[in-house]
This record gives structure tokens, C-alpha cells and sequence, in this order.
């Protein structure tokens, strides 16, 4: 299936935990620490009543990396390049926009948007150019002519959605291991980029 139809089929702790690793492999653009995010993994993995403090942990997370609202371009440090400006922004909006509600609508939006910014963030990210117009092509399954952090990233994408909807609340380990994984590359990505320009 592609990344849309796979998003399009989860359930609601499936739709959290696929929101969640896009935001915590984009950790290096917010100007946390690697375990900022980490409360509200252990809110996913409690199996009953799973998430009845993620509203709570939501607002704890966005007071820690001061981002106050929804669709939030602000705190994007300075001293960057156009591109990681650019992407900064957009993990600041990814992280304004948690739904502190956990319905299933709210989630899947913002599971979609997620999966959309984290995309278009490896892509700005990528020395290698991509081949498709915009992120849309590649979510839908054409995958011709991707660049390989961008192909790197829709593989986690679809990886960590398919062991969720396979496994359910035990396949949060690997989903987060999977997104760990990211995060260290995006963070070597983003220290090559800074590097280059000094």
C-alpha cells in the first residue's frame, strides 16, 4: 500500500505514534534534547486507556521547546541557510499543530500533515535533488527518481505504519527505534550542512 492508503487505514494510536516519529526524527530542527519527545511515547504505549495524559505531555513538550500555538513559525534559531530555515519552520509547525484532542479526525490530519512537512523537510535537507514536483507523487507510491534522504524517510514512514497496523501497541518500540534512527541521520545531515557553511 502507499503512504496515503496506509494512513487512510490506521486507527488512532496508530495515527499518534506515525505524527509523533515524524516530529521526534525532526528533534534536531526544534532545539531539543533526543528525549524532549519521549513522555509522549509512553503515553502511546499504555495499554489501557492509552493517552489519557497526552494532552497534558502535549503542552509540556511545546512549553520545553517554546512553541506556543498551532501553525507556529516562530523560534526558528538564526545563523541558518534558506533550507534549514525553511525546514526548521516547518517542524515548528508540525509541533504547534499536536492535536491535544486524541479523536480520530483531529489525529489523522495531523498524522497526514506530518508525513507531508516531514517529506518536505529531508527534501530541502537532501544535497541530491529530487525528481518529483512536489512530496505528493512520492506519498502516493511513485518513488522514480528519488533522492535518498527523502526515499530514506518515506521508507520509515511506510515501516513504521505497517508495524503498528501488524503489531498494534507492541510494535511501539520498533517504530520508535526506527525513528531514533532517522533522527541521528537528520541530525548528521543538518551538522554536515552547518559545517559546510563555515
Amino acid at each position: 500500500m502507499s503512504l496515503v492508503e496506509l494512513i487512510a487505514q490506521a486507527d488512532e494510536r496508530g495515527l499518534a505514534a506515525s505524527g509523533l516519529a515524524c516530529l521526534d526524527r525532526c528533534v534536531p530542527l526544534l532545539g531539543g534534547d533526543d528525549e524532549i519527545l519521549r513522555p509522549l511515547w509512553a503515553s502511546l504505549a499504555e495499554s489501557e486507556g492509552w493517552g489519557e495524559d497526552w494532552g497534558e505531555r502535549v503542552e509540556q513538550a511545546r512549553a520545553k521547546l517554546d512553541v506556543p500555538g498551532v501553525g507556529i513559525g516562530a523560534g526558528v534559531p538564526g545563523g541558518r541557510g534558506f533550507a534549514e530555515g525553511e525546514a526548521s519552520v516547518l517542524a515548528h509547525r508540525m509541533l504547534g499543530a499536536v492535536p491535544v484532542d486524541r479523536g480520530a479526525g483531529n489525529l489523522r490530519e495531523w498524522a497526514d500533515g506530518c508525513s507531508v512537512a516531514a517529506l518536505q523537510i529531508h527534501r530541502l535537507l537532501d544535497a541530491a535533488s529530487d525528481g518529483a514536483s512536489s512530496v505528493t507523487a512520492r506519498r502516493e507510491g511513485r518513488t522514480q527518481d528519488m533522492s535518498p534522504l527523502v526515499a530514506a524517510e518515506l521508507r520509515r514512514q511506510i515501516a513504521i505504519l505497517e508495524v503498528l497496523s501488524a503489531h498494534g501497541p507492541a510494535g511501539l518500540r520498533q517504530a520508535l527505534a526506527l525513528s531514533t534512527e532517522g533522527r541521528r541521520v537528520l541530525r548528521a545531515v543538518v551538522s554536515r550542512r552547518a559545517r559546510g557553511r563555515v
